[in-house]
C-alpha cells in the first residue's frame, strides 16, 4: 500500500501547454472522442485571463484538472463561471480530488454562478454533482457549424 501524499492545485500558465494537452486527450479518450481534439494554441489559450485551467497534482504529477471560461449573461449583466471540463484520473478517483477542484472553482467564482453540461448518459457525474449541491436543469444542447 503506498503512502498517501497531499494533492495540490494550481493554474496552469503558458508553460503547461503539453500537460494540459495531455490530459485534455485523456478526457477525450476517456469519452472515446480523441479525435475531436484538435486545439493547437494552448499556449496563447492559457496566456487569456477569462481562460482558467486548474491542474491538480499529486508529487508533481498531473492526476485531474477543473477548466471554465469567465462570460457575462445578457439576461442579467452578471458575470458567471461556464465550466467546460472537469476531469479525474481514473487511478485517482475517488479520494476526492474532483470535489476539491470543484470547490477551488467555485472559491474562484467568488459567489458568481458556475454554470456547464452533463451528458445524458453519464450517471456517474450527475450523481457526483448533485452531491456537492448543484442542482441539475435539462436543456437540449444544440450545435449549428454553418459552412
Amino acid at each position: 500500500m503506498r503512502k498517501a501524499t497531499a494533492v495540490t492545485i494550481r493554474r496552469a500558465q503558458a508553460g503547461d501547454a503539453s500537460t494540459v494537452r495531455d490530459l485534455i486527450l485523456a478526457l477525450a479518450d476517456h469519452q472515446n472522442q480523441a479525435d475531436a481534439v484538435t486545439v493547437t494554441d494552448l499556449e496563447g489559450m492559457l496566456s487569456r485571463p477569462e481562460i482558467v485551467y486548474l491542474i491538480a497534482e499529486r508529487d508533481g504529477r498531473p492526476v485531474g484538472y477543473v477548466s471554465w471560461l469567465e462570460r457575462t449573461s445578457f439576461w442579467s449583466g452578471d458575470e458567471y463561471l461556464a465550466l467546460d471540463d472537469l476531469f479525474v484520473a481514473e487511478s485517482e478517483r475517488g479520494n476526492g480530488i474532483g470535489e476539491r477542484l470543484m470547490h477551488a472553482a467555485a472559491d474562484a467564482a467568488k459567489g458568481k454562478v458556475i454554470r456547464w453540461e452533463v451528458a445524458e448518459a453519464n450517471v456517474a457525474a450527475q450523481r457526483f454533482y448533485e452531491r456537492i449541491g448543484a442542482r441539475l436543469v435539462s436543456k437540449k444542447i444544440c450545435r449549428w457549424q454553418p459552412h
